[in-house]
């Protein structure tokens, strides 16, 4: 009818909204995920729902889009924890690369570092879900309680608890990525030499190795812990491990990381987590589904 936009035109303007509005969904959907495959599945499926809308009914789209791509994150993350119980080994995060795609960080980088997102999988997703919309995106509590469709009281509640239940697992804090870059290069130089002596230098008493090859790369099926028998456990793999092995520096989830590369693929990802104490947590990606969006050379 004269006057009226064509059905193609409302679907090109439904495209910008939604591409405006893309990277936001994809960082909410990654920080309560973990992983960026299955975020990116929640933002395709948020975008067919916006499409099969009535979206002259929608006054505010990209309230309507975080909303939709926040309870279907929900809905994964609560299948997805029945699937993670049969998962091979210990599961870390797929690794994103910051340096490359600076809008995952752009507007708050908190809940991204690698080390929270493995203890964000401890909460229950609405308690995750809170926690990301408020420290990670400052959504007011009012939004955060009509998104997850509970009182603003009980918003509050989910993002109180999220806090403490982070904070008693780790000090919270930002992490100075200058000393992060020293810490692992210190790590990785001890490593490398598997000298225990120097290795025990670097560790915490209470530091944890954790390597998630998915069943899929030879990895530790159980985390490694303890300073002396982690130190040993690096001394016993360290002439085959890194024969051959090009390190390359790499920012991941916002902090320096490291990437070891043979035969021109990416074989494992590290990093490491560390108090006054020392080196507590050494976190090894080898899962091959995991390293596809790690690039060969860093940016």
């Amino acid at each position: 009818m004269p006057g009226q936009p064509s059905r193609g035109t409302d679907l090109d303007d439904a495209a910008e909204v939604f591409l405006q509005v893309r990277p936001r969904l994809f960082g909410i959907a990654y920080r309560m995920l973990g992983s960026a495959s299955d975020a990116e599945d929640i933002v395709q499926d948020a975008w067919l729902r916006w499409q099969g809308a009535d979206r002259s009914s929608v006054e505010e789209p990209r309230a309507f889009l975080a909303t939709t791509t926040t309870r279907l994150a929900i809905n994964f993350a609560q299948s997805a924890r029945v699937r993670r119980e049969t998962y091979i080994g210990p599961w870390l995060p797929e690794p994103v690369d910051t340096s490359a795609d600076p809008t995952l960080g752009a507007e708050r980088a908190e809940a991204l570092e690698f080390a929270v997102l493995l203890l964000m999988e401890k909460l229950p997703p609405a308690e995750r879900a809170a926690y990301v919309l408020r420290e990670a995106f400052d959504y007011p509590y009012p939004r955060i309680a009509e998104i997850l469709e509970v009182g603003e009281a009980n918003a509050r509640q989910l993002v109180s608890r999220a806090r403490k239940h982070l904070a008693a697992e780790r000090p919270v804090g930002a992490v100075d990525p200058i000393e992060q870059r020293r810490v692992l290069d210190a790590f990785v130089a001890a490593a490398r030499s598997g000298d225990v002596g120097r290795l025990e230098d670097v560790f915490a008493a209470d530091v944890v190795s954790y390597s998630d090859g998915g069943g899929l790369a030879r990895a530790s099926r159980i985390p490694v812990h303890g300073r002396t028998t982690v130190a040993k456990y690096y001394h016993a793999f360290a002439n085959r491990f890194w024969v051959g092995v090009a390190l390359r520096p790499i920012e991941l989830n916002g902090l320096p990381a490291i990437s070891l590369v043979r035969d021109g693929a990416v074989l494992a990802v590290a990093t490491v987590t560390f108090t006054a104490q020392g080196i507590d947590q050494v976190l090894w990606v080898m899962n091959p589904e995991k390293l596809t969006r790690v690039p060969l050379i860093a940016g």
